[in-house]
């Protein structure tokens, strides 16, 4: 049973619970981010808190009511809230094992349709930008620095490195948000433990508005503050159906990396607190710590673009491989061979054969393909799209080329080379029909002549015994990790 009486104090505020009422009081106290010594300005926090809060919990905050000294003046202002039921949080009810996905995509409708009504100005935009998250990324990283003996110190080093490698990557990508009205006002503190799940529907408490520039951001960003929280509370899968479900509700097509990304910068966000906490003297908050800076990295390495190269002669199954590659991993799959025949307006299946480096095989065509194959990886990897080229890769200035492209976009190149016994190849090309390649066993043959060694890349066996050749191509793309990363996919939306 909830005690009738309590009291509860933060950095900026005393909480009074007083029967089925709650009363929260500003702190006269200056801390920089916010002022509250005067009176008007304590008005004015109580005032602003209401007007936002409503706008998910309407019949919460019930408005601002003066305290009245004994001489009847006025000598205060409080915020004036119905109490909520502290056993129907939703972090109680994670924590407690209880089903809460219905409740989750309540939430998600409502902080969507929150969103969708939000004003935008150019104000506002500019803190959704890339540059404007950068500097929020960076400004964290200095204080965590200036922090000695932090626990999240020892991945800070590579959690900085991927995250700007991923920033500056993506600066279309974000560009694009800002010019699809993905900026919002929004919530900007969404955390578990301040949002109630009733019959009639979710409450969502306590935003923040100190600070409206903290507030005034991506709204994938909003969501992802409680998509951190439930995968900090241990409910990963409920964190992936709450973002899926958000998606959904918002029509935002955005990449699973970006929200890998603001994942991850939630995250850290709460370690760079845990840090601060645990230098004040909170026992368990250098595990904390430990933990947040852990999960940055997991989602900063499953968010990296990737841009994976499959090769080899015909026959090889390079394409076979290229496919299941992509089915598991959810990259982007582009495939040279389609490519050519779409730039010479053919249907993918129609033919196209000819003699080895004659017709749409001319040297002219080829580097026409491999020209527009990493042009349009350059377009997909620089919106966060991890892509997977499936082309023969035979000539060393295409590979370079590949690798220039991801050095300037900031992706990962991963480069595949597929092999099989030549009685393996032979009987593949004697019984291929109605695929999109043309090439037969000659043409296979004076390729593979001409094709020179590919250094760095991982031989694939496409003939050999298990374990599976996809199976060791995705071992050879997570190898620059400890553990394969767990990546999030995009769901399935229904046409507009």
């Amino acid at each position: 049973m909830r005690p009738w009486a309590q009291i509860k104090e933060t950095h900026t505020a005393a909480v009074i619970f007083l029967g089925d009422r709650v009363f929260k009081i500003k702190k006269p106290v200056d801390l920089g981010f916010l002022d509250f010594t005067t009176l008007q300005a304590r008005r004015a926090g109580c005032q602003e808190e209401v007007a936002l809060n409503r706008r998910l919990a309407p019949d919460v905050y019930e408005g601002v009511a003066d305290v009245v000294g004994p001489d009847g003046r006025i000598c205060d202002h409080l915020v004036v809230m119905r109490r909520m039921p502290d056993d129907r949080r939703l972090a109680a009810l994670v924590r407690s094992g209880q089903p809460v996905e219905e409740h989750l995509r309540r939430i998600a409708r409502l902080l969507a349709n929150m969103h969708a009504h939000s004003p935008h100005r150019p104000e506002i935009d500019e803190q959704g930008g890339r540059q404007a998250l950068r500097a929020r990324w960076t400004a964290s990283f200095d204080q965590v620095r200036a922090l000695p003996d932090v626990p999240a110190l020892d991945t800070l080093d590579e959690i900085e490195r991927l995250v700007l490698r991923f920033l500056d990557g993506r600066e279309p990508l974000f560009e694009l948000r800002v010019e699809e009205g993905r900026i919002v006002d929004g919530h900007g503190d969404l955390l578990a433990e301040d949002v109630f799940c009733l019959d009639d529907g979710p409450r969502i408490l306590d935003c923040l508005e100190f600070d409206e520039r903290l507030r005034f951001l991506d709204g994938l960003d909003d969501a992802a503050f409680l998509a951190m929280d439930l995968e900090r509370l241990g409910a990963p899968r409920l964190s992936e159906l709450f973002l899926a479900w958000y998606a959904e509700f918002s029509g935002d097509p955005a990449p699973p990396a970006l929200w890998h990304h603001y994942l991850a910068y939630r995250a850290f966000v709460r370690a760079k607190v845990a840090c601060v906490r645990q230098r004040q003297g909170d026992s368990g908050a250098g595990r904390q710590a430990r933990e947040l800076a852990d999960l940055t990295l997991r989602h900063l390495r499953a968010g990296a673009v990737t841009l994976v190269l499959v090769g080899g002669p015909p026959g090889t199954g390079k394409s076979t491989l290229a496919a299941e590659l992509a089915d598991r991993l959810g990259y982007v799959l582009l495939s040279s061979d389609r490519i050519r025949k779409e730039l010479a307006g053919l249907a993918p299946e129609e033919s196209a054969s000819a003699p080895f480096e004659e017709g749409l095989y001319s040297p002219e065509w080829t580097e026409r393909t491999y020209a527009e194959l990493l042009a349009r990886a350059d377009l997909l990897c620089a919106h966060g799209e991890p892509v997977i080229l499936d082309a023969s890769w035979t000539d060393p200035a295409h590979r370079t080329a590949a690798g220039q492209l991801a050095e300037r976009i900031r992706a990962d190149l991963v480069a595949l080379r597929c092999a099989a016994p030549p009685q393996v190849v032979a009987e593949r090309l004697a019984h291929r029909t109605g695929g999109v390649s043309d090439a037969d066993r000659a043409i296979a043959t004076a390729m593979a002549a001409r094709t020179a060694p590919w250094q760095g890349a991982v031989e694939i066996d496409t003939g050999a015994c298990p374990p599976r050749p996809v199976e060791r191509a995705l071992a050879a793309v997570h190898a620059r990790w400890d553990t394969a990363p767990r990546r999030f996919r995009r769901p399935q939306m229904e046409p507009g």
